[in-house]
């Protein structure tokens, strides 16, 4: 009678198990469970990040100097990657760095492709670098300039040449990132020029705002009186009211120099395959201020278009940087 029994509350549990059992697979075909839609995503990353023959897909991996603002910077660069990964046929991936001098060190030990530097930070890279180049340029960096800006409670005015800078003497004084082109190396060649010692022509010590957005700030606060910066930035900003010029001025512009580029690695070819690196400075060229997509990415990046250049154009800059003591 017992075994009867039990026999009858197996059957009835087996029953139910495989009712359960029959409902969960039809639950599976109807609905994916949690666990089933983090497999499908996981093997689709799989997917995307191998090739057809299975072998892991290279990323290129792109940098750029923190010259202005990190939200202006991720957004610059992320449009620009998903331009690029569409054009190339690769994955993109924009590493943003903390300062100039980390740029250059994530380029030394290769992990960074391709980044956009300074003139100063470029050559720099380029020295750590053996094979490394320069392949591109916006059309501005071409004949590329600096502005002096003053507070306006300094007294300073217009200033007609690089002599006049002698003016500044006596007053404080800020530059932008210690490695910047713009902001701090040809500033301090035109200083040098017009007879200013940046050690002793001061009331006290040269500032580092940092970034160009930074050093309008300081002067516009008047913690410094004058300062020199990146002349793309100073005229975006004015342009987008983002300058109390009720507050701070122009008070001279240099004259022109190369500056900022993109700078490859020698292994872009092998990672990529052959001609990748034509192709990259192709997708850049490319970009065309007529298409409303390209005009914004051009826009962020102040430029009228990409143009080719070489590393001749950036020895002047190399030259400059050992005089003042920024290359060894």
């Amino acid at each position: 009678m017992r075994f009867s029994k039990l026999r009858t509350w197996r059957t009835i549990f087996g029953v139910l198990a495989l009712m359960l059992t029959v409902a969960a697979a039809c639950g599976s075909d109807d609905e994916p469970s949690a666990a089933s839609d983090a497999e499908t995503g996981a093997e689709a990353t799989d997917d995307a990040a191998t090739t057809d023959d299975g072998e892991e897909a290279a990323v290129l991996r792109i940098g750029a100097i923190p010259d202005q603002e990190p939200e202006r910077l991720q957004r610059t660069y992320g449009l620009l990657s998903d331009y690029l990964a569409a054009e190339l046929g690769v994955e993109v991936e924009y590493i943003p760095v903390t300062d100039y001098q980390g740029a250059v060190t994530a380029f030394q030990v290769g992990d960074l492709d391709v980044v956009w530097f300074g003139g100063l930070s470029g050559v720099q890279a380029r020295i750590e670098v053996e094979g490394a180049n320069a392949i591109a340029q916006r059309d501005i960096d071409e004949a590329f300039t600096s502005v002096f800006v003053a507070n306006v409670d300094s007294g300073l005015t217009s200033i007609s040449d690089v002599a006049g800078l002698s003016a500044i003497e006596g007053h404080s004084f800020t530059f932008g990132s210690e490695s910047s082109t713009s902001g701090r190396l040809m500033p301090q060649s035109f200083m040098n020029e017009a007879g200013l010692d940046i050690d002793s022509s001061f009331e006290g010590a040269p500032g580092f705002s940092g970034s160009h957005d930074a050093t309008i700030e300081v002067v516009a606060s008047g913690t410094f009186e004058v300062g020199a910066l990146n002349s793309q930035v100073w005229d975006d900003r004015v342009a987008e009211g983002a300058v109390d010029t009720d507050k701070v001025i122009e008070i001279f512009r240099t004259p022109p120099y190369f500056d900022y580029h993109w700078v490859s690695q020698p292994s872009l070819d092998t990672r990529f395959g052959d001609g990748f690196g034509d192709s990259f400075v192709g997708a850049l060229t490319s970009l065309d201020a007529n298409d409303a997509d390209h005009a914004e990415i051009l826009e962020l990046f102040g430029a009228g278009s990409f143009i080719v250049t070489d590393n001749a154009n950036y020895a002047a800059i190399e030259a400059v940087g050992r005089e003042v003591g920024l290359i060894r």
